[in-house]
């Protein structure tokens, strides 16, 4: 017997337009239509939603970590498990677990827990975002330059055979460390090659897109800035319409008015998508954590080494809507799809999330009028609800 119930009660935004008065019916953990409610055939379990509105399951394409764990520091199925249950509670359904810059083992190691979760369906898992060690030291950021080197035969060789068993792998890769033949052929094999982390030229990065890459790394940080001159890496992003770019909305990454310019000049189909690049701290009380051995402190919601560099960040994906949102000024329909559609467009994913349609993962998200989070649902299973013990 089917499982197949029918979410009323609520406005309904499908990822393109808002719907008033309709019903959002699921089965077997799609989306199976939206439908007037008086239409519902009996024998549907209606579930009043109780105002507010349904939304597609936000899809974070950078999370470190989350629950008081980081990827890079326990790379395993109960890791990737953990970080995905402490992301639900903020409307994150689908996510990239992602490695910082790390030993060869210990990417092995992450690649071998991304197989293990995909092939357990683990909730909210939706691959592995390799961010590193092929970067520029010139914009290292957090990563530990002595782990950041060129990408070798053997590690595209290991990039393409992780793609045949993970549903989704990204990785970052700067100009300096990877040659366009490298990402060419990992393009083709179906892994989303993000540029980052680099102090790249406008023409130089805009030779990697047409190589294949398709995606910029957190947009204004580390990277080369725009110059009246060089564009950069960050002009490179905004001016070549095939990239999409993360961006970090917590107001310290990025300035409002940086945010708002590039939104204006963003060259399409390619977007900018919120991104969370998210660590440990997130769903706890946490105040320190360790990566790669150094302290990383948790502060005026920022995240950073005892240098004073930004370490990820102490963000969620709701917060980010309500910053682009209530902050940046961005219509809450696009916010939304910032944080959903976007980024499944961007990595290959979205004709299966970041949308409402029949055939489309049941993966919901209900917030209140003031964008909180009521309940979340993936897969047509509830994940979280609002005061119910966690």
């Amino acid at each position: 017997m089917s499982d197949r119930f029918a979410l009323t009660g609520a406005r309904i935004f499908d990822g393109d337009n808002w719907h008033e008065g309709l019903a959002l019916v699921v089965r077997d953990g799609l989306v199976e239509a939206i439908v007037r409610q008086g239409a519902l055939p009996s024998d549907v379990r209606v579930v009043d939603a109780g105002g507010g509105m349904l939304v597609p399951g936000f899809v974070d394409i950078q999370v470190n970590g989350g629950g008081g764990v980081m990827l890079n520091d326990h790379p395993d199925v109960a890791s990737i498990e953990t970080i995905c249950r402490a992301h639900a509670p903020f409307g994150t359904t689908a996510l990239l677990a992602t490695l910082i810059t790390d030993t060869p083992a210990i990417t092995a190691a992450a690649i071998a827990a991304g197989e293990a979760a995909a092939l357990r369906k683990v909730p909210g898992f939706l691959g592995l975002h390799l961010e590193g060690p092929h970067l520029s030291i010139a914009r290292k950021g957090a990563h530990d330059p002595a782990l950041i080197r060129p990408m070798t035969d053997a590690d595209q060789a290991m990039l393409i055979a992780a793609r045949r068993k993970l549903p989704v792998l990204l990785t970052t890769v700067a100009p300096e460390s990877v040659e366009p033949a490298r990402v060419a052929a990992l393009a083709k094999a179906g892994v989303v090659v993000s540029l980052g982390h680099s102090d790249t030229s406008y023409l130089r990065a805009k030779t990697f897109a047409e190589a294949g890459a398709s995606v910029v790394t957190h947009l204004f940080n580390a990277m080369s800035q725009i110059g009246n001159r060089e564009p950069g890496l960050a002009g490179t992003a905004i001016d070549v319409g095939s990239l999409s770019a993360g961006l970090i909305a917590d107001g310290i990454h990025v300035h409002p008015a940086t945010i708002r310019i590039a939104l204006d000049a963003k060259q399409g189909p390619g977007k900018i998508v919120l991104v969370t690049d998210a660590m440990a701290p997130i769903g706890t009380d946490m105040t320190s954590f360790t990566l790669n051995g150094r302290t990383i402190y948790r502060k005026d919601g920022s995240l950073r080494l005892a240098d004073g560099t930004l370490a990820g960040a102490d963000l969620d994906m709701i917060s980010a809507i309500r910053f682009m949102h209530g902050v940046v000024g961005v219509e809450l329909s696009e916010a939304l799809r910032m944080a959903s559609l976007y980024p499944a467009q961007a990595i290959g994913q979205s004709h299966r999330l970041g949308r409402f349609a029949n055939g489309t993962a049941a993966d919901i998200v209900a917030l209140s009028d003031d964008l909180g989070i009521g309940s979340v649902w993936i897969g047509g299973e509830k994940v979280f609800e609002a005061g119910a013990p966690r």
